[in-house]
């Protein structure tokens, strides 16, 4: 099975082939968006990618004016992209934009204000007018992702919240789960452990054909599993487990992130993020962390998790990552470059991508990076789309 990897530079999103057998990715062109990409998402079809874009700065940065769902077309062969209709404008900076199963409507998390908002989708696959809400009655704080649970019956919006600081509380975090209906939210149900005190979700995946849903917990470096009962997510998580290699060693800023199920069900894989910096010789160093993939066998019986494999990804903060739909690589997007120490003297870790190979037993052989120069950019979204031709 082919695919097509794209990956951002600010508003830029190259497309690069995709070679399997010897693990290399091939740069081919570029599209420019209105702003930043901040998260694209492809239609069920794979012949269209819909991709969120903002001018406002991360977190609680500097506020952008422009905000946008851009539709592109995918060709078949290639993967090429072409634009496709024009931009819808979006009120705020889009975190996450996802589509429900059938395609027939977007999905579009907002992190400040945290909110959630559906789009119909034209009958041209073109991105259309706002779906209008009875309510959501609380969008919870710092909205990271919203997914549509496989039978298309209820919408989870993650909310991470954000943790204290010397003169500021920690605010809760979230799992934010509504029903779903021909693009409307209803009856919403906030899953929040101890009043989310200490629960910083960030990222879910659903197992593909089993009853499981797994969720990053961002600021605790735990894992989560959780099950569905005739499609809707049970709110009590069934197990947890840690993301780090050393829990109790927290060296700088630890963050949990992505997290994805092997398209065969037997492996979770999740990405561990650190990029604190110390003043060393003038410079702003690396503080030290963890920076790696999580590996872990699924249980098929249960679907509780068991760690197999660690491996540093070759990087700094490992935002997001990919598995190539044949299961059989993985890629790994780093967002930006970190000053290291390398001896006494300090070098600069670009940002990048680095490549695994995905062995029969889920582990992963680190094979290559990518250098790429993001200059005052950011690389914010990285993802791979199964071609048709």
């Amino acid at each position: 099975m082919n695919a097509a990897l794209y990956a951002n530079v600010g508003p830029d999103l190259t497309r690069y082939d995709v070679d399997v057998i010897n693990a290399e990715l091939i740069k081919r062109d570029t599209v420019t968006l209105p702003a930043g990409v901040q998260y694209a998402w492809p239609h069920k079809s794979r012949r269209y990618l819909y991709v969120a874009t903002s001018s406002s700065a991360s977190g609680y940065g500097k506020a952008g004016t422009e905000h946008h769902v851009t539709a592109f077309s995918i060709h078949p062969a290639t993967g090429a992209l072409r634009p496709h209709g024009e931009p819808i404008r979006l009120p705020t900076r889009p975190i996450h934009v996802s589509t429900d199963i059938p395609s027939e409507h977007i999905l579009v998390a907002f992190n400040n204000p945290s909110a959630v908002r559906v789009y119909r989708i034209n009958k041209d696959f073109t991105p259309g007018e706002e779906v209008a809400q009875p309510g959501v009655t609380d969008p919870g704080i710092f909205a990271h992702q919203v997914r549509v649970t496989p039978n298309n019956q209820q919408v989870i919006l993650v909310t991470r919240g954000n943790e204290g600081t010397p003169t500021k509380a920690e605010d809760p975090g979230a799992l934010k789960v509504f029903d779903y209906k021909n693009g409307v939210l209803s009856n919403e149900v906030s899953i929040a452990p101890n009043g989310g005190k200490e629960y910083g979700p960030r990222h879910l995946d659903f197992h593909p054909s089993r009853p499981w849903m797994y969720v990053s917990i961002e600021t605790q470096n735990k894992m989560d599993l959780h099950r569905l009962v005739k499609g809707r997510v049970v709110s009590q998580f069934v197990s947890r487990v840690d993301t780090l290699i050393e829990p109790n060693n927290i060296r700088a800023r630890q963050a949990a992130g992505t997290v994805h199920v092997h398209p065969n069900g037997r492996f979770v894989y999740g990405a561990n993020r650190a990029q604190d910096t110390v003043d060393y010789q003038g410079k702003p160093v690396f503080k030290g962390g963890e920076n790696s993939i999580v590996v872990y066998a699924i249980d098929q019986k249960n679907g509780t998790l068991k760690t197999i494999q660690h491996v540093e990804t070759q990087k700094i903060h490992p935002r997001t990552f990919h598995i190539h739909p044949n299961g059989r690589l993985m890629v790994v997007e780093h967002n930006l470059p970190v000053n290291v120490r390398d001896g006494d003297a300090v070098k600069t870790v670009m940002a990048g991508l680095s490549v695994f190979w995905i062995d029969d037993d889920g582990k992963l052989t680190f094979v290559r990076t990518y250098d790429i120069d993001v200059g005052d950019k950011t690389m914010w979204w990285m993802g791979m789309v199964p071609l048709n031709a």
